[in-house]
């Protein structure tokens, strides 16, 4: 059997840039992941977002270089890589015209199969979508609120960035949908999700932002095709998170098998 590289340097998509989140361990990290040009998940951590250089910022769809190294033992996900930050490098994109071949070998309709499988990232191709939100209650806003400040207080000896502290979303946005498995809900942790809201929220107030945001991730995205991107949680490797929202037409019938 060949044996399993432990580090190296690889070029990887990217699929998935969920919204930030705060750790005691990484502080303010961005959970990421890609597929490698040989069609494996990948999934990239810790990144901290803001901390990277200007050309560093990669959005989805960019081609990313990198060195890695497998995690410890506390992460047996087999997608996981603990990635050189400072390594990290883009070095292209993929074009609109690319995606629906690279995509299609990816996608799945059960992700039970895929646990099963010890598959830890999938792209879901699920049915009957009702996107909906929820507002965080005060005590859930203020506990991140917390953590904000604290990420905010803290320098970096390394970095020498400034990290400045940004706001909590007071809402949760979430989809139920159905599978091969079954029937499912899940927050939605997409960056853009929230990227969007605050974008018509500072430009057309609170209202016709949640009204935008329930036209385009409830009505348009679902009508015109979508995918989730789904990761498992590295504490509870049978509950699946939806990661990430990818607009894509309809994808040929043929693509699934």
């Amino acid at each position: 059997m060949p044996t399993l590289e432990t580090s190296g340097e690889t070029d990887a998509i990217v699929i998935i840039k969920a919204a930030p989140q705060i750790g005691q361990k990484h502080g303010e990290t961005v959970c990421c992941a890609g597929v490698d040009l040989e069609g494996n998940w990948l999934r990239l951590y810790p990144v901290s977002f803001r901390t990277l250089q200007k050309n560093q910022k990669f959005k989805r769809w960019d081609r990313i270089n990198f060195k890695w190294r497998l995690p410890k033992a506390e992460d047996q996900r087999i997608e996981s890589r603990r990635i050189d930050q400072q390594s990290l490098e883009i070095v292209g994109k993929l074009k609109n015209s690319e995606k629906e071949a690279f995509l299609a070998p990816l996608i799945v309709t059960s992700l039970d199969k895929e646990r099963e499988k010890n598959k830890s990232l999938a792209l879901l191709k699920a049915q009957d979508l009702q996107f909906f939100y929820e507002q965080k209650t005060e005590e859930e806003i203020q506990k991140q609120k917390v953590k904000f400040d604290e990420l905010a207080k803290q320098t970096d000896m390394f970095i020498q960035k400034e990290t400045n502290p940004i706001e909590p979303c007071p809402y949760k946005f979430k989809y139920k949908y159905k599978t091969d498995d079954g029937p499912r809900e899940g927050t939605c942790q997409d960056w853009e999700i929230e990227a969007t809201y605050y974008h018509h929220k500072r430009r057309d107030g609170e209202e016709k932002a949640l009204q935008f945001i329930m036209k385009t991730f409830g009505e348009d995205y679902p009508k015109k095709g979508m995918l989730l991107a789904m990761g498992t949680h590295s504490l509870h490797p049978n509950t699946w998170l939806i990661n990430g929202v990818i607009r894509m037409d309809e994808v040929q019938q043929l693509a699934l098998f």
